[in-house]
């Protein structure tokens, strides 16, 4: 072998060395820079950004389960930076985490105010590094909630539409029964006009709830005054009123405006008023009132009646909830009232709330935001008119 080759065969053996040691240096740099991360006490880059857009609790912690950093929404499931996991749900999820890197699972978690209430939340924990976990917990509470009212809401319709059909049918046969007998004949026809009439409020109610709850409804918004929305309402229970003995007092402020459809308005106070003497003694008064600051406008219809207890005042806005089965079917509500007053207001973006106490009365509070009152053009009908006038007065003369 020449020197040739001799310098060759020591030039690739210096180059193999070379390229060996410059791997084994990439590799200890690399597992340095992995044990640093895994004893940091930084976290991830970019972790503490995706937090601050989520919309849902999450949380980071550690192996440990303590939490490090959280989503501004992370406060409400009790996450509270620099202590453990509250809830051993979430605990044991960890534990499942930190072997298979992922895991997650749907759970009840208690909401910490009233005993015994839950929150159905969907967990899903993994792994940023061998320290540190993410958790997003997503509330699932209102959307199982609004299942079951979905689920509530068709079994009762077919409950309460099949009692008004079948009182007809039955009634239908007996007068066919007593077609000899005008006097009875009368009586059930009697009857089947008032669960007619009972089945077509129903129907009726039902497909303005519907509506209501259209995201495509609503179009015809413009500026309404309070004044007249609580005069029309009044009006239209007048005669209710004065049949059950019961006196409607109006009082408060005046000349407020709101933004809305002046029709749904009147409908919804109008529904809290005819509550309002249902549930009230003879002799007895409902008050309505108006109160309007800066931000909003307050309609408050006050009753003497039977009041509410407080576990059916979380429901009475549900579709067909009745606090007083007896009552109601005394006095032919369907269950929806409440309902559609709810739903009403809050398209025009306000709230309903509720004050009661049994044998006390009750008190429904609308609240909606408030305009400005609109500036009116100058009233030129009387000038038109007068024009009109004496246009006809000079053909006459003509």
């Amino acid at each position: 072998m020449d020197s040739t080759q001799l310098v060759l065969l020591a030039l690739l053996l210096g180059a193999l060395i070379g390229v060996g040691i410059t791997l084994l240096l990439v590799v200890a740099v690399r597992a340095r820079e992995r044990i640093l991360r895994e004893n940091s006490d930084a976290l991830p880059t970019g972790v503490s950004a995706v937090l601050a857009a989520l919309d849902e609790p999450a949380a980071v912690v550690d192996s440990s389960g303590t939490v490090l950093e959280i989503s501004h929404a992370a406060d409400s499931l009790g996450f509270v930076p620099g202590r453990p996991l509250e809830y051993p749900g979430l605990r044991d999820l960890l534990k499942v985490a930190r072997g298979a890197g992922t895991a997650h699972e749907s759970m009840r978690l208690p909401t910490g105010k009233l005993k015994g209430q839950e929150r159905l939340i969907s967990a899903r924990i993994s792994r940023l590094t061998e320290r540190w976990f993410l958790l997003i917990a997503r509330d699932l509470t209102e959307q199982e909630r609004l299942q079951q009212m979905r689920q509530d809401f068709i079994s009762n319709t077919s409950h309460e539409l099949k009692t008004p059909v079948g009182a007809i049918t039955l009634l239908a046969e007996a007068i066919d029964t007593a077609a000899d007998e005008p006097e009875e004949v009368r009586r059930f026809a009697s009857r089947i006009s008032a669960e007619a009439e009972r089945l077509g409020q129903l129907t009726g109610r039902i497909m303005h709830l519907s509506r209501l709850q259209a995201t495509d409804e609503l179009t015809t918004f413009g500026d309404v005054a309070i004044d007249e929305v609580v005069t029309a309402a009044i009006e239209s229970n007048a005669v209710q009123a004065d049949s059950e003995g019961v006196e409607l007092v109006r009082g408060g402020d005046r000349g407020l405006y709101v933004r809305g459809d002046a029709q749904i308005l009147i409908e919804a106070v109008g529904n809290l008023i005819a509550n309002a003497i249902a549930y009230s003694p003879r002799n007895s008064r409902v008050g309505i009132g108006v109160r309007g600051d800066g931000e909003a406008v307050d309609i408050a219809v006050t009753d003497q009646g039977i009041g509410i207890s407080e576990a059916d005042q979380e429901r009475v806005f549900e579709r067909f909830y009745r606090a007083d089965q007896a009552r109601s079917r005394r006095t032919g509500g369907t269950g929806l009232g409440l309902s559609i007053v709810k739903h009403a207001v809050y398209r025009h973006g306000g709230e309903v709330k509720l004050w009661s106490q049994p044998d006390r009365g009750s008190t429904f509070t609308i609240r909606l935001p408030r305009i400005e009152a609109p500036v009116r053009e100058p009233e030129r009908r009387p000038k038109s008119s007068a024009r009109k006038a004496a246009r006809s007065l000079k053909k006459e003369k003509a």
